[in-house]
């Protein structure tokens, strides 16, 4: 195969591997139906809001990533970007986010923290205590998506006013309990034994004689 033929068969691969990533489908949660995406999409009076909304629409009806860059001149990593933050926070992630002056968009809505509420009167799936992770995860369940940022469950346990329950931590270098037990041992069998008391000799001795001058 000559230098020629290599380039041009690099080239070809190049065009297969775009066209599949064009052709990959995006999930979409369902915050909102097709119909409601489309609704939101025509009544937007912001164009910024009507663009996002039509992106989602787009993805939500089936098209790829790369038709939906043609339709809406959008970049393929932007719109890949604006519907994982769909899928996390919901409509209120979509639009002008500046307008709301710099109020960020959230899944913790009321119903939501309802469900936690509920959820928390109960130990976690593994028995053992709730985390900020273990909350993100049952959020992610919740709205049907793979991933909720851990920083997300420590809000929703303080939304339920709730604090993390963990055990405190231990000194790496403190002595083990075993090593505790062999220490007080050691500390039983070379501590000295209390001296008895010796009499002297004199105590033990008959009391002088008086012995006369010659």
């Amino acid at each position: 195969m000559t230098r020629s033929d290599s380039l041009v068969r690099t080239i070809r691969l190049s065009f297969v591997v775009m066209n599949r990533r064009r052709r990959v489908m995006t999930t979409i949660a369902g915050h909102l139906s097709v119909d409601g995406l489309r609704d939101r999409y025509v009544s937007s009076s912001d164009a910024c809001e009507a663009r996002h909304f039509q992106t989602i629409w787009l993805l939500a009806k089936g098209h790829s990533v790369g038709e939906v860059a043609e339709l809406t001149s959008l970049g393929e990593r932007w719109i890949e970007q604006l519907a994982a933050r769909y899928n996390a926070e919901g409509p209120d992630a979509l639009g002008d986010l500046r307008r709301r002056n710099g109020a960020k968009a959230t899944v913790l809505k009321p119903e939501l923290i309802e469900k936690l509420r509920v959820r928390l009167q109960e130990a976690p799936d593994d028995g053992g205590l709730w985390t900020s992770a273990k909350v993100a995860a049952f959020l992610a369940r919740e709205l049907g998506v793979e991933k909720v940022a851990v920083q997300r469950g420590w809000e929703a346990l303080k939304a339920c006013g709730l604090s993390i329950q963990s055990p405190r931590p231990r000194n790496p270098n403190a002595a083990t309990p075993e090593e505790e037990t062999a220490f007080k041992k050691s500390l039983q069998t070379s501590s000295p034994k209390k001296p008895q008391s010796i009499q002297s000799d004199r105590s033990k001795s008959s009391p002088p004689t008086s012995i006369g001058s010659a």
